[in-house]
């Protein structure tokens, strides 16, 4: 039903609109960042939520804004768990991905306990995702188009930088 409230269109429907994917919770979007030592944000990738984090993980590489400051070490959660990714970033990119293997491995472990220490550091990338939940635009999505909300993150990553340094 569509209607007029107050010189306002209204419409009611379904959430829908651009960069939306159905999750098992609902309809959501993902936000795949790439942070440094210090959490400032470095490439940051918005889009559906119902794509795997696998696939993502090379477009925000992608947008590095520094060409010349490729990571040597890309320490990820569970999810990235693929032999397929980690061959692709070693021998295309050169970066190693540290990862703990999933539970349900079914091939032998690629990585030994000297690579998995690294993963003690994943608190920064954490902390980095609360410090963007300091902004309400950023964890609950207002915009209907993806670029909006895009440089709704982008900006919040820019204060984060700021206050940073």
């Amino acid at each position: 039903m569509d209607g007029s409230c107050g010189g306002r269109l209204v419409r009611t429907g379904e959430k829908g609109g651009d960069g939306v994917g159905n999750t098992k919770c609902g309809k959501g979007t993902k936000v795949v960042d790439i942070v440094d030592s210090r959490g400032i944000p470095l490439a940051i990738h918005v889009t559906a939520a119902n794509h795997d984090e696998v696939k993502l993980i090379e477009p925000t590489l992608d947008r590095l804004q520094i060409p010349n400051k490729v990571p040597e070490h890309l320490i990820h959660d569970r999810a990235a768990d693929s032999d397929p990714l980690r061959q692709r970033l070693s021998e295309e990119r050169g970066i190693e991905l540290v990862c703990p293997h999933r539970k349900s491995r079914k091939k032998p472990p690629t990585q030994d306990g000297r690579a998995c220490r690294r993963y003690r550091h994943r608190y920064v990338v954490e902390r980095t995702h609360s410090w963007f939940h300091n902004f309400r635009r950023t964890v609950i999505r207002y915009e209907t188009t993806l670029d909006r909300f895009a440089g709704w993150i982008h900006l919040a990553s820019a204060l984060i930088t700021m206050r940073q340094l």
